[in-house]
């Protein structure tokens, strides 16, 4: 698989390792939040070219009401017990464990990778709520590598209106976007999976491609 994918200032450099943590935390309404730290991942772009030709990338087809569609990008998903496919992945969770573990109180043990290969690719408005994440505050933290491309994030439909008092993040229903790429790190946390919705929309402008890996503790998904 060949790809191209415009480099950033911070892409440069042969090999790809964390820097120091120091995000910035943004208060959602309803017990949510989010940290965002750009270019916490230098050099990610040989990182990202290694991925995207060596990484078992699968396309899935899933039931959506009354037809099978195909999901609109590639997946990979490393379990618990699975070596991940870079030790620049191992790096990158390390430092997230140390950085989290009193707040979190457990590890980061799984990685998702989803490839967008274009602007055709996506993921519709969601929280991950299958496992714990459903019922309990938990964390995920994405990395993103390539192009960057826009992460929207809304309080989840019927949580807008409840009378909990709304956190910095909460812009009157309109959904917050960031563009993130380049080694960029977003974590969501508190009651961000099961009170907000994120997304990745599709876009009708030339996009390149981008690479989103996802850690999570044990049983969220």
């Amino acid at each position: 698989m060949s790809i191209a994918v415009q480099e950033s200032l911070l892409d440069f450099g042969d090999e790809a390792a964390p820097g120091t943590l120091r995000p910035g935390r943004v208060p959602l309404s309803h017990g949510a939040w989010i940290d965002v730290q750009r270019g916490f991942l230098t050099g990610s772009a040989p990182l990202f070219a290694r991925l995207a030709q060596t990484v078992p990338w699968r396309a899935e087809r899933r039931r959506m009401y009354d037809r099978t569609v195909e999901v609109p990008r590639l997946l990979c998903f490393y379990g618990e017990n699975d070596v991940l496919p870079d030790p620049a992945l191992e790096a990158c969770r390390a430092a997230l464990n140390a950085y989290y573990a009193d707040e979190l109180g457990e590890p980061f043990v799984t990685a998702g990778l989803c490839f967008y290969r274009d602007g055709r690719d996506s993921v519709a408005w969601h929280g991950d709520r299958i496992g714990r994440g459903s019922t309990e505050d938990t964390m995920v933290a994405i990395v993103s590598l390539g192009e960057a491309r826009p992460l929207l994030l809304r309080p989840s439909p019927g949580t807008a209106g409840k009378s909990e008092r709304a956190g910095a993040g909460d812009k009157g229903g309109q959904a917050l976007r960031y563009s993130l790429g380049h080694g960029d790190l977003i974590v969501m946390g508190g009651s961000c999976q099961r009170r907000w919705e994120h997304a990745v929309p599709k876009s009708a402008r030339p996009t390149g491609p981008r690479i989103s890996v996802q850690f999570r503790p044990r049983d969220v998904r």
